[in-house]
């Protein structure tokens, strides 16, 4: 490699593992990843090497990638004016993806690995929508219940593997999300002892007990990997077939509850507080919210880049405006923070053009994000008596993108699981907007709110009627 770029400063040879990470996407190796890796390199740790896994098929492209390198990786931060690569060296190898997860299974259950961690995406813990709980009625689950000998989700998994350690005399592992869920602990937690429950209830009340499962606030922004970065990585002197591109920001807030111990994160930048879930409603309320609040005015605009929507001075001032008015009034304090400070920092952050994200990938599985980052601040500011203008504005802009078609008439290729059902209730909504509300496993009781009725038929009427642009103004007070 060139010598402008840092290698793993430790003797990989020496590194033995301590963790299986499930989900070996871009955000988990511009992460956790890059902590352990700073870890290792001060000489500590280094019985926390990390092993990797995954549960679904496209994690086997993923495996003999990573693997034809030697499980190393090119991280790219993206700084406006510079880019830095790193090759991270704190994976060491990667256990083969399997129907039923023997492998996987026998590697979590060895006495060694003292915390399974997760990234397995928002949507990925079967919450139910209705309820904000674990379902228990998903096709995948059911299934898992019916053979849990040979489970085929990270769940049933991680539950077999409890059960052979605790049949051997060795103690639980720590099972550690880092998805960007709310109370990511205790979702985890209810899907593991959820899915458990099914059939064997006794293991489940063990594991309930017994096992730690710690809240975390994860951030970093991490783009797709695309043709652009697999050809940046070359440019720099680095032959990474998937090389990941972040910002130079990144943040890990955790609860500091590892029975089986942990690595001594907090030595290279890590914050172990009690007081997690505050961190969290922050950053969900404002960077995750105001990913949303960007995303939809952008993509009905026809805008690729993230940057390019914040350099629109409307929908920049549309994402001041909604943060400052009616997300930051409602967010809790958090200590050591100032939240104008950090709603400063997200506008910046939003603003490199280096990191190249897309609106689309913003707009993504809106059926998913709007009732984890969207729809509590609308529920929030209707419980206080407060206005939700520009909030129920935005929601009515996810409806009119779900059409399918931008404002210049280009069609919205799909861009949710939920794809086909939220273009066909667009279509109604446009006639009689309600129809969008009445979605009651995304909106619940909100839906039937009768001033959120009002707000958002006013809101979708005047979009299709005169344009984002113009109500979006209004709103401003343009």
């Amino acid at each position: 490699m060139p010598k402008t770029i840092a290698a793993p400063g430790y003797d990989r040879s020496k590194l033995t593992p301590g963790i299986v990470h499930i989900g070996l996407g871009n955000f988990h190796r511009a992460h956790q990843a890059v902590y352990l890796d700073d870890l290792f390199a001060l000489g500590e740790g280094h019985d926390w090497a990390i092993l990797g896994a995954g549960v679904r098929a496209p994690d086997v492209a993923m495996r003999d990638t990573l693997l034809a390198q030697d499980c190393l990786s090119s991280v790219i931060e993206l700084a406006p004016g510079a880019h830095k690569a790193r090759v991270i060296g704190a994976m060491i190898g990667f256990i083969e993806v399997q129907a039923g997860n023997a492998a996987l299974i026998e590697a979590m259950r060895q006495p060694n690995i003292r915390i399974v961690s997760l990234t397995v995406t928002e949507g990925g813990y079967y919450i139910d929508p209705k309820t904000g709980t674990f379902s228990p009625e998903h096709p995948d689950i059911r299934a898992d219940a019916e053979n849990p000998a040979a489970p085929n989700t990270a769940f049933g998994a991680i539950i077999a593997a409890l059960k052979a350690r605790r049949a051997a005399g060795v103690a639980p592992f720590t099972v550690m999300c880092c998805d960007n869920v709310p109370h990511n602990g205790h979702v985890t937690r209810d899907a593991v002892v959820g899915l458990c429950r099914l059939s064997d209830p006794e293991l489940a009340d063990w594991i309930a007990a017994t096992v730690a499962f710690p809240n975390s606030m994860v951030d970093r922004i991490t783009p797709a990997t695309g043709a652009r970065e697999i050809a940046m990585a070359a440019e720099m002197g680095l032959n990474d077939k998937a090389p990941v591109t972040c910002e130079p920001f990144r943040q890990w807030v955790v609860e500091d509850n590892f029975p089986a111990g942990r690595p001594a994160l907090e030595k290279v930048g890590v914050t172990f507080t009690p007081h997690v879930d505050k961190f969290e409603t922050m950053k969900i309320r404002i960077l995750n919210g105001g990913h949303a609040i960007i995303a939809y005015p952008g993509g009905l605009a026809d805008i690729h880049f993230v940057h390019e929507a914040m350099e629109d001075d409307l929908i920049r001032a549309f994402l001041n405006r909604v943060l400052s008015a009616e997300v930051l009034p409602i967010v809790p304090p958090v200590p050591g923070q100032d939240l104008g400070d950090y709603k400063a920092l997200i506008v910046e952050r939003f603003s490199n053009p280096e990191v190249a994200d897309t609106v689309r990938r913003l707009c993504l599985d809106g059926s998913n994000r709007q009732p984890k980052f969207i729809i509590p601040s609308i529920a929030d500011r209707v419980a206080a008596g407060a206005p939700a203008e520009g909030l129920i504005l935005l929601s009515a802009l996810w409806c009119r993108y779900c059409f399918g078609t931008s404002e210049s008439g280009a069609v919205i290729a799909p861009n949710d699981p939920n794809w086909d059902r939220l273009v066909t209730v667009s279509h109604e909504a446009k006639e009689r907007p309600a129809a969008w509300l009445e979605m009651e496993d995304i909106y619940g009781a909100l839906g039937s709110n009768p001033a959120v009725v009002e707000s958002f038929t006013k809101a979708l009427n005047s979009i299709w009627a005169r344009g984002s642009r113009v109500v979006m103004g209004e709103y401003l007070g343009l």
